[in-house]
């Protein structure tokens, strides 16, 4: 594969995955939020039966490993996927958009915390960004205006937004740990066999909450197009955006290919405005600005012991 491949499979990667956060925002609409996870999981992990399989020359799982693999999906895949679904549905797309930017500069700092990575100035500059950012858009008094599509925001209120802006938050801080210990179990289990295993917990963690909330869900109900989209919200968040990462990676640096994640905000924000029928105000396009600042301060090659931390991609 040459490098031009590369790049685009790691654009297409980043693309897919604003794509998704901003188009949760119906998903929310027609499901309820752990109805909706549920049937995320098992979509997902009926598209990954194959990856189960233990190949012939994996070593025996420690249990040191099952335990790595079970904190993995609980922040990464329950939780990351909890809390990212509320939280859309308290805000905009496009405050999505920003807060999700600053997923590089969480996973350096707990990177700095819990593994004594060091990181260097540009690195700090992307947290101060990250932080701008998210307070810019969390004090913009427009940002459920009612220039959106009505189906859409009808069930968001303006005075819930802070707290949709703090799940986003916590969805991030979740991602970032699903980076740190996602780095310790790529040594022992294949990327593959780490996203159908971690699919799997996440599906047995939310089936409880899942099953309650199917047993009176009217399914009739449900548009077509709300299948569809939850098709491709599937596809994309348990099977595609991580193939095409891990792709683009055999062929890039790691710290080079953590560039393309400007690519999440800008496709959220897009997807908002453009099928959402959301609108930028001044304090979102100044916070928009300040996001993706920071993620290229976060992501750029770094030219010393500061190198900054290779990202993953939100799920």
């Amino acid at each position: 594969m040459n490098r031009i491949v590369a790049y685009a499979c790691l654009a297409l990667s980043m693309s897919l995955v604003g794509s998704y956060v901003a188009l949760s925002k119906p998903l929310v609409i027609a499901f309820p939020v752990f109805l909706l996870a549920w049937l995320r999981f098992g979509i997902g992990g009926t598209a990954m039966l194959h990856w189960l399989k233990k190949p012939a020359g994996e070593v025996p799982m420690s249990r040191q490993t099952g335990r790595l693999l079970f904190l993995e999906s609980f922040l990464g895949n329950f939780l990351f996927s909890i809390c990212m679904l509320f939280g859309v549905s308290m805000t905009s797309a496009v405050a999505a958009g920003v807060i999700m930017a600053s997923i590089p500069a969480a996973v350096a700092l707990m990177s700095w915390f819990f593994l004594r990575e060091r990181i260097g100035a540009r690195v700090w500059g992307a947290v101060a960004c990250a932080v701008i950012g998210i307070g810019l858009v969390s004090l913009s008094k427009n940002e459920l205006s009612g220039h959106a599509v009505p189906r859409v925001e009808a069930d968001l209120a303006s005075q819930n937004a802070w707290l949709g802006n703090l799940l986003l938050v916590g969805a991030v801080l979740c991602e970032a740990a699903y980076a740190v210990i996602g780095k310790k179990l790529t040594g022992t289990l294949s990327p593959k066999r780490i996203t159908a295993l971690i699919n799997l917990w996440g599906f047995a963690l939310v089936t409880p909450f899942g099953l309650w909330m199917a047993w009176g869900f009217d399914f009739g109900k449900v548009a077509p197009s709300a299948w569809l989209l939850l098709l491709f919200y599937s596809l994309a968040a348990s099977v595609w955006t991580v193939w095409l990462w891990m792709t683009g990676l055999r062929n890039v640096p790691a710290n080079q290919a953590g560039v393309f994640t400007v690519l999440l905000p800008v496709s959220a924000a897009a997807i908002g405005v453009i099928v959402l029928g959301e609108k930028l105000n001044g304090p979102q396009i100044g916070a928009f600005a300040i996001a993706l600042t920071g993620v290229v301060l976060a992501t750029l090659p770094g030219r010393g012991p500061g190198k900054p931390v290779p990202v993953e991609p939100p799920h």
